[in-house]
């Protein structure tokens, strides 16, 4: 568990520079309340973006992406609207993007964004 852990910090840590180095101003990180936990929070030109990283040493699990279903999805739909309410933030737009790291051992991570998932 102690691999999955770190390597799940890893990719998070390498979202949050893609994300910065794209311009996103980031302001928070594993926001946790009682239904959930939000990877990331930024903000992307006057739209909050709530971003899910996923991430994989390696394809023996699927794709990074495939573990973003319909009902993971509502969750954070659910956990950013929780957030807006916690923290007083009243901005209409709002976006949920997916990141998926690929780390394999020994080589360079892989990062891929899709913006607007849901």
């Amino acid at each position: 568990m102690a691999h999955k852990d770190e390597l799940g910090r890893h990719g998070e840590e390498l979202a949050v520079r893609h994300l910065t180095a794209a311009g996103l101003t980031i302001l928070d990180r594993n926001w946790r309340c009682r239904i959930g936990e939000l990877d990331i929070v930024a903000m992307d030109a006057g739209e909050t973006v709530f971003v899910e990283v996923k991430t994989r040493s390696g394809a023996g699990y699927g794709h990074p992406f495939d573990a973003i279903t319909p009902v993971k999805l509502a969750r954070i739909r659910r956990l950013a609207s929780a957030w807006c309410e916690a923290r007083e933030h009243a901005t209409r737009r709002r976006r949920v993007d997916a990141i998926a790291v690929t780390a394999p051992p020994g080589r360079p991570a892989t990062i891929e964004h899709l913006r607007g998932v849901s």
